[in-house]
C-alpha cells in the first residue's frame, strides 16, 4: 500500500465518524424542564354521620325448661296401664292420663265408706229421735235429767260419727281418683322409670317432666355491661313483657337458626366467682306446637328445629340506642380519646371525641364535625395539624 493510502483511509474514517456524531447531536430530542408535583401521603377516610345507633349486649347460655317436676303417685299399687306418651322425649297435654294404678282396692274402700255412712246415718237418726222424745218427756217432767243428758250425748256422738264417715268417703274417693295419674301441665318427658305390672309406692318418683309452653335461658352479664341495658325494676311489679328484646342464635344441623324472646327477670344475687349478673330470657312456644295449631291452612311451615332443652345459644340483648353517635373501627382511635379528621381542603387535624362504648372492633363515639369533614382510619405515626394528605374514601358512617 502506498503512503497516501495509509494516511487517507484513517482520515476518511474519522471524517465519517465526526459527521455521524454531528448528525446525532442535531437530531437529538430537546429536553423540557418539568416542575415535579407534590406527592401527599395517602390516607383512608370515612364519610360519617351521627344517628341513634342501637346497642346490643352479647351473652350466651343453655336452654332450660321454665317448669320441671317429678311425677310422683299419691297412692300405692301395681301399674295396670301406661300411656304411649310416657316415654323419654314423649309429649303430652295438660290433663292427659299418663298411667293408671289398679283401682280395685280403692273402689272397695269407697264402697266400705258408703256403707259406713249408711250405718252412721241410721245411728244418728235414731239418736236424734230419742233426743226429741226425751225433750218432750222433760217438758212434762216425765223423765229424769240423766236420761235427757244421755240422749244429748248420744246424738252428738252419732253426729260426729256421721261426719267422720263422710270425711272417710271423701278421702276414699280422692284416693280412687289418684289411681289415674294425670299430667299437671303441657310438656315433655325427660326420663321415666315405670312399666306395666310394676308396683309403685306413694311418694316415689317415677318420671321427670318439664313444661314446653316456655323455654328459659340464663344469661350472664358483666356488671359494666348493665349500663347499656334498660332493665325494668321487676321488684316493683313491672310486667314481664316490659323486658328488653333478646335475639337467640345457634347452629344446628349445619344451619344457623334464630329465635326472638324477652328478658323477664334478673336473678337475686351476683355470682361470687365470675362477678356476673344473670338475667333470664324467655321464649314462647319453643317447640312450635302452638304456632302449628294456629297457622292457617296452606301457610308456610316453620322449618326451624325446636328450641330444645339443653341447646346452647348465643344471645344479643337490645339496649337503648346511643343518641347522636358514630360507629368507627377501633383502629381509628388514637391516644385513647382522639381521632384524625380530614377537612374539605384535605388537611389533617387531631380531634377529641367522647367515647360511648368499645365493643370488640367497633367504637361508638360522639364528635362535632363540620360540613365536608371526614374521619381518617389509616395508622399514621407522625401527625402535624394542618398537614396535607391524599384522602381515599372507604366507607360511609352515620351523622344526622
Amino acid at each position: 500500500m502506498k503512503d497516501w493510502q495509509r494516511v487517507a483511509l484513517p482520515t476518511a474514517i474519522l471524517v465519517l465518524a465526526g459527521l455521524g456524531g454531528l448528525g446525532l447531536i442535531v437530531t437529538a430530542p430537546k429536553i423540557e424542564s418539568v416542575v415535579p408535583e407534590k406527592v401527599y401521603p395517602p390516607v383512608r377516610v370515612m364519610e360519617v354521620s351521627s344517628s341513634d345507633i342501637p346497642m346490643w349486649v352479647r351473652s350466651q347460655g343453655t336452654v332450660v325448661p321454665r317448669t320441671e317436676s317429678d311425677l310422683v303417685p299419691e297412692v300405692s299399687g301395681p301399674v295396670v296401664w301406661v300411656s304411649p306418651s310416657l316415654v323419654s322425649g314423649g309429649f303430652f297435654n295438660e290433663g292427659d292420663v299418663l298411667f293408671r294404678i289398679d283401682a280395685r282396692d280403692y273402689e272397695a274402700s269407697v264402697a266400705r265408706a258408703r256403707a259406713e255412712i249408711a250405718r252412721a246415718e241410721g245411728e244418728d237418726e235414731h239418736a236424734r229421735a230419742e233426743l226429741r222424745r226425751q225433750q218432750g218427756l222433760a217438758k212434762s217432767k216425765a223423765t229424769s235429767p240423766s236420761h235427757l243428758s244421755n240422749a244429748r250425748r248420744a246424738s252428738r256422738v252419732t253426729g260426729a260419727a256421721l261426719d267422720s264417715a263422710r270425711i272417710a268417703l271423701e278421702q276414699a274417693q280422692r284416693d280412687l281418683g289418684r289411681t289415674a295419674i294425670s299430667a299437671p301441665f303441657q310438656g315433655r318427658v325427660r326420663e321415666e322409670h315405670i312399666d306395666m305390672g310394676q308396683f309403685v309406692g306413694r311418694g316415689a318418683p317415677v318420671a321427670k317432666l318439664y313444661a314446653t309452653d316456655f323455654a328459659e335461658i340464663r344469661l350472664p352479664i358483666a356488671d359494666r355491661q348493665l349500663a347499656f341495658l334498660d332493665l325494668p325494676n321487676f321488684r316493683s311489679g313491672a310486667q314481664l313483657d316490659e323486658g328488653p328484646t333478646v335475639i337467640l342464635r345457634t347452629n344446628f344441623a349445619g344451619r344457623e337458626h334464630q329465635w326472638v324472646g324477652s328478658i323477664v327477670r334478673t336473678e337475686g344475687e351476683i355470682d361470687a366467682r365470675s362477678r356476673m349478673v344473670h338475667v333470664v330470657a324467655r321464649v314462647e312456644d319453643p317447640y312450635g306446637a302452638k304456632a302449628a295449631l294456629e297457622a292457617p291452612a296452606g301457610s308456610e311451615i316453620d322449618t326451624r328445629p325446636p328450641l330444645a332443652v339443653g341447646l346452647f345459644v348465643r344471645a344479643e340483648i337490645a339496649g337503648p340506642p346511643a343518641q347522636n353517635a358514630i360507629a368507627l373501627p377501633r383502629s381509628a382511635i388514637r391516644n385513647n380519646q382522639q381521632v384524625l379528621v380530614v377537612d374539605e381542603g384535605n388537611r389533617l387535624f387531631q380531634r377529641e371525641v367522647e367515647i360511648i362504648r368499645i365493643d370488640h372492633e367497633e367504637v361508638l363515639v360522639r364528635i362535632a364535625l363540620a360540613e365536608g369533614e371526614r374521619i381518617c382510619t389509616s395508622p399514621i405515626q407522625i401527625v402535624i395539624d394542618g398537614m396535607q394528605v391524599q384522602p381515599i374514601t372507604e366507607g360511609m358512617g352515620h351523622r344526622s
